[in-house]
């Protein structure tokens, strides 16, 4: 069966989307995230596996290192895998993408039926998790292509999401699912889906010849001082987000061992992710950069709140702070991702006129973007991890990563605020049609 190209594709034309686009774009969306949602289901199923390795006699920071590498890997294959789209078509490359969730499922499956399984062989299969990481990457970029610049923060927001869910997924399901069938079903119960998914993906997805790039034409945006800025903010956000929902469920269980952290662990990665669009929604009317800028103040406050609980020891009330990172980290995710597509067209626009040829160009830049911004973006979850396990091995406490935290949301509210909002003359920076590069 030969993959199916739609030739013409014009979301910008109020006629054309109206007409046939929006119907198209909604079906590419929703499939999307089907086969996202599986991707971040196996690249985060490490952060429940690790809390029931008691037979293992792993340290707190051996076991943070398998919750830490999948994010290392997953980070990196966002750049390839942003390429995949307009390489080899959306449709196609969901399909493939979806298919290789199966070989680090099934490794672990096999592995922990075996007591005797080496801890080095359990590092390559947690790494082997990264591809599920790299699907974000490859998702955002071809949903770009099928939305209109006015329809781009609500959708990706809500792709973003719906893949940010499996956080949830995992963190609410694989405790069921490991109590009552074992912890070989950790990996074994997602193959069904992940089939389901990938052949959901070739049936129903499509592949847009618009879409169509060279990886050297995409890789010129990594020359644009705003992909390095955004790549930096991206940290602060979703980085905060992967970190924090991986890190909470060992972090929970090493600080308050007879608490009901199972029980709830899920609840702070599906509130992240359910506002995840709402920070779209917000940077559509409001502006991502001003958005961006206040929302980094108030993950600040978030820091200062999980370390004021952590002294207090009360389980509770460590949960609740941890709720405020959540929140926080989910509006800036959609509010910096709704800044990407705004600064690479408004630049395409300044530089070639306002055409569709100048927006389709944008629309590539963005996309290429995207890659790097969420590949360096999700190094956070691998630094917070690794950030915990240091702090547990030197003090037996996360006090010291707690603070490098608190200042690094510092210099991202510095640098949004010098880069995007700050009064310069009589103009105003914010603006993203005058982002600078």
């Amino acid at each position: 069966m030969m993959a199916r190209w739609l030739a013409e594709w014009h979301p910008d034309d109020e006629t054309f989307w109206e007409s046939t686009g929006k119907r198209v774009a909604r079906r590419n969306l929703i499939f999307s995230i089907f086969a996202e949602h599986l991707g971040f289901t196996v690249w985060t199923v490490w952060s429940i596996v690790a809390t029931r390795m008691g037979a293992y006699e792993f340290s707190t920071d051996q076991l943070f290192w398998l919750v830490a590498l999948p994010n290392l890997i997953g980070s990196a294959l966002r750049v390839p895998y942003t390429f995949g789209p307009a390489r080899f078509g959306g449709r196609t490359f969901t399909t493939f993408s979806a298919l290789m969730l199966l070989i680090p499922a099934v490794l672990l499956g096999v592995a922990v039926n075996d007591p005797g399984t080496p801890y080095w062989l359990f590092l390559v299969i947690a790494a082997l998790a990264g591809v599920g990481g790299g699907n974000f990457a490859s998702s955002m970029a071809n949903i770009t292509y099928f939305y209109p610049r006015s329809r781009q923060g609500v959708a990706l927001g809500l792709n973003a999401a719906g893949g940010n869910i499996g956080v949830s997924s995992v963190q609410l399901v694989m405790p069921l699912v490991i109590g009552g069938l074992g912890l070989a079903a950790a990996g074994w119960f997602w193959v069904p889906f992940i089939l389901v998914a990938a052949g959901c993906a070739w049936f129903f997805m499509d592949n847009l010849a618009s879409a169509k790039a060279s990886p050297r034409e995409q890789l010129a945006v990594a020359g644009r001082a705003q992909t390095w800025v955004m790549s930096f903010l991206y940290i602060g956000t979703f980085g905060s987000f992967i970190g924090y929902s991986t890190a909470f469920p060992l972090l929970a269980k090493s600080l308050f061992p007879d608490s009901p952290w199972a029980a709830v662990a899920f609840a702070g990665p599906l509130v992240g992710s359910l506002i995840r669009p709402v920070g779209g929604w917000l940077a559509d009317r409001l502006g991502g950069a001003p958005v961006t800028l206040w929302n980094f103040a108030a993950m600040g406050v978030g820091v200062a709140l999980v370390w004021l609980a952590v002294d207090g020891g009360a389980f509770w009330g460590f949960f609740l702070a941890f709720q405020v990172l959540f929140v926080t980290a989910g509006i800036g995710n959609g509010s910096t991702y709704r800044m990407i597509p705004a600064i690479f067209q408004a630049k395409a626009v300044a530089e070639r006129g306002e055409s569709e040829e100048a927006l389709l160009y944008g629309k590539r830049q963005a996309a290429a973007a995207i890659g790097i911004i969420s590949a360096v973006g999700a190094l956070g979850g691998f630094l917070i991890n690794r950030a915990f396990g240091m702090s547990f091995a030197q003090t037996g406490s996360p006090a010291t990563a707690l603070a490098a935290f608190g200042a690094f949301y510092v210099a991202c509210f510095v640098l949004t605020w010098w880069c995007y909002t700050r009064t310069v003359g009589v103009s105003r920076v914010a603006s993203l049609a005058h982002a600078r590069v």
